[in-house]
């Protein structure tokens, strides 16, 4: 009867121990990166000349919310150069997230779907620490008038490595979208 009562003891001591050493370990885990609000979108196209200033411009008061964005298409010259700069911003918290993507521009990239007949090129004039482009400055050229579509996508997180990533094509390169916007070009 004593060895049953000193076994019963031992077990509920080592229970004990067992619940106590593990209301120790209480860390709360790392927050993940979370992800900013990401209001607004502006790609502004200014000829190599500095003649013409086009802004196109996607701008969507609750991010991923309900509430449709607000896109603005724009027209840009047949047979034409253009300097390019895209703007990201939280318009709510009146913060610039273009910052943050340059400071993290290893995890960043934009990527550009030219579609239905637009006559674009582009390149892009920017690369992060390993050579791999992000996107915030390019270079796009135009041909002979036409139109159709110009998709801008921010990724967070791409491989930048995989096939096409280096050359603006998000086909296989994974990663999460943080932005995407999708405008209307009319070359003329």
């Amino acid at each position: 009867m004593i060895l049953q009562n000193l076994k019963f003891l031992r077990n509920f001591f080592l229970l004990g121990a067992v619940v106590l050493f593990s209301q120790c370990n209480t860390e709360e885990p790392e927050p993940e990166n979370e992800e900013e609000l990401i209001t607004t979108l502006e790609m502004v196209f200014e000829s190599v000349d500095g003649s013409e200033t086009v802004t196109f411009r996607l701008y969507d008061e609750d991010g991923n919310g309900d509430i449709e964005p607000v896109v603005t298409n724009g027209s840009l010259s047949a047979n034409t150069d253009y300097n390019v700069e895209i703007e990201v911003r939280n318009d709510i918290e009146n913060e610039d997230i273009t910052e943050e993507v340059s400071e993290e521009a290893l995890e960043h990239q934009f990527f550009f779907t030219i579609a239905n007949g637009l006559n674009l090129d582009f390149a892009y004039d920017d690369a992060d620490e390993d050579g791999n482009p992000i996107g915030i400055e390019s270079t796009f050229s135009t041909g002979d008038a036409s139109n159709g579509s110009l998709t801008v996508e921010l990724r967070h997180e791409p491989n930048k490595s995989a096939a096409g990533a280096v050359d603006g094509d998000p086909a296989n390169a994974g990663g999460e979208t943080d932005i995407q916007a999708t405008f209307t070009v009319v070359i003329e």
